[in-house]
């Protein structure tokens, strides 16, 4: 992420953890330059900042080296980040207010703003600040929501500083992608299935779930309204999802797929299902012995079952594995179990953070039959976002 982040820090406890931002900034290859209002020096120093950065922090609206630093620094950022948001900021922002270095640089912002608010329970509740934070969203700014949990003065509730890496995920897809899926409901499964042997054994995959928490991700930052049914993950789900089911056997993902799957605008099946699972699995730890003979049934077909139960309107979405005879084998796929589109990976990729999908689409799609995304899996899942987006705008 080659771009200039202006990271604009105000004065709340969770004003430290911005440092290791603007350190995953920098390390990234990002051009960071900071503003520190005056409460957020109470809490760090410019120093951390600067020596991170390698460039040099703003706090005052008044300096002998530059008679207009809000209009210099709102021109050479690409994007601006204010972590943590204090009530008071979002505030200002709102109504135009600009008394200072920070609230007279987001006046002169000519590109969204990303704010991440970070505050007392209460105080995120109140009615006050959250008519100001959809007057920020109806103005076309961000808003990634805190998460939920301890708080720093002591109360449990909404209000915690997220976890940066969500903070980066959101900056990359703002600064190519609007917000602009919301009232869209999408399913995503990921992960791995198990179908147990005995209490200690089972039948599973190498999948991570990588790529279905980075779609996810991907779909719920560009405002749509996200249900993940997960099995085996390598990665912690995101918290901001609207829903999130642990499922372990494929019986169970398709008993919650299914329930949840007659509301949605679109389904990406990305779960790795086992296919086969022991015919009975034994209720005592199986010993070691002579060799082992499994009878083994097949599991359900979720996606064929979407497939033939899918309503007008909704987009079916699949993912195939292959080893070869990829696109054979995926347009196979694609007629068999009435799909609208289906990702073809190759299974060397599996459990990488980078990808390589080939889209294929039926042959009367609007778009072309095949086209081929790479990139981490995130970059690949903004991507799919969008291609899908697409489709849903020329049906």
């Amino acid at each position: 992420m080659d771009k200039n982040i202006l990271l604009c820090v105000s004065g709340g406890i969770a004003a430290y953890k911005a440092i290791d931002l603007a350190s995953r900034l920098t390390k990234g290859g990002c051009k960071v330059k900071t503003i520190l209002t005056d409460s957020a020096t109470q809490f760090v120093s410019p120093l951390n900042f600067s020596t991170i950065t390698h460039n040099s922090v703003h706090s005052s609206l008044f300096t002998d080296t530059d008679p207009i630093p809000h209009i210099t620094l709102a021109d050479w950022a690409d994007k601006i980040v204010v972590a943590p948001a204090t009530a008071n900021i979002m505030a200002k922002a709102a109504h135009g207010i600009g008394d200072d270095l920070l609230s007279t640089t987001l006046l002169a912002a000519h590109s969204p703003v990303l704010f991440v608010p970070a505050m007392n329970v209460n105080m995120y509740r109140n009615a006050a600040t959250q008519a100001n934070m959809d007057i920020l969203r109806q103005r076309g700014h961000h808003i990634l929501e805190p998460s939920t949990g301890l708080l720093a003065c002591g109360y449990e509730g909404q209000g915690k500083y997220p976890p940066n890496e969500e903070i980066i995920y959101a900056l990359r897809c703002y600064l190519e992608y609007r917000a602009d899926l919301a009232g869209k409901k999408v399913l995503v499964t990921a992960g791995a299935t198990a179908e147990p042997i005995d209490p200690m054994r089972m039948i599973s995959n190498r999948s991570s779930g990588k790529m279905g928490l980075a779609i996810a991700r991907a779909f719920a930052l560009r405002g749509a309204d996200v249900t993940l049914i997960h099995g085996m993950l390598s990665e912690t789900v995101p918290y901001y999802l609207r829903k999130a089911v642990y499922t372990l056997t494929v019986q169970e993902m398709y008993e919650q797929v299914l329930a949840e799957a007659a509301g949605m605008d679109l389904i990406v099946k990305c779960a790795a299902v086992s296919d086969y699972k022991p015919a009975s699995a034994s209720s005592s730890k199986i010993k070691k012995g002579k060799a082992l003979s499994l009878d083994l049934v097949t599991t359900p077909d979720i996606l064929a079952q979407l497939g033939k139960l899918k309503p007008k309107g909704q987009l079916l979405v699949g993912f195939a594995a292959e080893t070869e005879n990829l696109i054979e084998n995926a347009r196979s796929k694609l007629v068999r179990k009435n799909l609208d589109l289906i990702c073809v990976n190759h299974l060397s990729t599996a459990g990488a953070d980078s990808t390589e999908l080939t889209l294929v689409t039926p042959s009367k799609a609007a778009h072309p039959r095949y086209r081929r995304l790479s990139g981490d899996k995130f970059d690949v899942a903004l991507q799919l976002a969008e291609r899908i987006n697409k489709l849903w705008n020329a049906n």
